[in-house]
C-alpha cells in the first residue's frame, strides 16, 4: 500500500513539474517574434514589397508589432498621365521621345495583432492593424532618341512640377491577417496579406501586399 501511494505522488510530482516545464517553454515562446517578409505588392501597378517585422506579447491573445519595409512600384495612373503629357508635347521637337514612370514607397507602421485562442491547433490565425508612414518617391525618366534627358529638360524649354518629381510623405494605414506555422523548434512561417492605404495628398495610394514571412519566436 505504501508503494502505490509512494508511487502515485510520485507521478503526480513529475507530471506537475513537466506541465511546469511546457508552460514556462510556452510563455518563453510567446514573448514576441522577428521576421523577414518578401511579398506581391498589387494595386495600380504589380510589383514586390520587402520588409521586417517585430512584434512584442503584451496580453494572452494580443501583441503589439512594428513593421518596416519597401514596395518597388505604386505608379498611379494620374503620374503616367502626367508624364505622357510631357512626353507629348517634347515629340513635337525631338525626335523619338520616350518616358517611363516608376513610384517606390518606403514605409514603417505600428499597430497591433490579435490571436485567437486555438486549442490542439499546430497554425496560428490572427488578424492586424496599424498606422504610419510612407515616403512615395516619383522617378520618371524621359528620353530622346534613346538618350535619358531628364534632368537636362529645361533646355527644351520643359520644367517638371512636384506631380512628376521628387518625394512626399504621407499617412499610412495598414489592416491584413495572416496564419503562421511552426516549421522547426522556434522558426515559423508566416502566410500574410496586408491591405494599405496612402493618404497621398491629391490622390489616396491602394497597396495590397501578399507573401510569406520566416522568422522566429523568442
Amino acid at each position: 500500500m505504501r508503494s502505490c501511494v509512494i508511487l502515485i505522488v510520485g507521478t503526480l510530482a513529475s507530471g506537475g513539474a513537466a506541465h511546469a516545464q511546457s508552460a514556462a517553454t510556452t510563455a518563453q515562446a510567446d514573448h514576441g517574434y522577428a521576421e523577414i517578409v518578401a511579398q506581391s505588392a498589387f494595386g495600380n501597378v504589380t510589383s514586390q514589397s520587402y520588409g521586417a517585422e517585430v512584434g512584442f506579447t503584451v496580453l494572452p491573445h494580443l501583441q503589439v508589432f512594428v513593421e518596416g519595409g519597401l514596395t518597388r512600384d505604386v505608379a498611379t495612373p494620374e503620374l503616367s498621365t502626367a508624364a505622357q503629357t510631357i512626353a507629348g508635347g517634347l515629340s513635337l521637337t525631338q525626335p523619338l521621345v520616350g518616358y517611363s514612370v516608376k513610384e517606390p514607397v518606403t514605409f514603417f507602421a505600428a499597430g497591433a495583432r490579435y490571436l485567437p485562442a486555438m486549442v490542439g491547433a499546430r497554425t496560428q490565425p490572427y488578424v492586424m492593424g496599424g498606422f504610419g508612414s510612407a515616403k512615395v518617391k516619383q522617378n520618371v525618366v524621359f528620353t530622346v532618341g534613346g538618350n535619358d534627358v531628364t534632368s537636362t529638360l529645361p533646355q527644351f524649354g520643359v520644367v517638371l512640377g512636384t506631380d512628376l518629381s521628387g518625394a512626399f510623405t504621407s499617412p499610412l494605414l495598414i489592416l491584413g491577417g495572416g496564419v503562421t506555422y511552426p516549421l522547426w523548434t522556434r522558426v515559423t512561417l508566416d502566410f500574410q496579406f496586408r491591405f494599405g492605404r496612402i493618404f497621398a495628398e491629391e490622390t489616396p495610394i491602394n497597396v495590397t501586399r501578399a507573401g510569406l514571412g520566416v522568422g522566429i519566436r523568442f
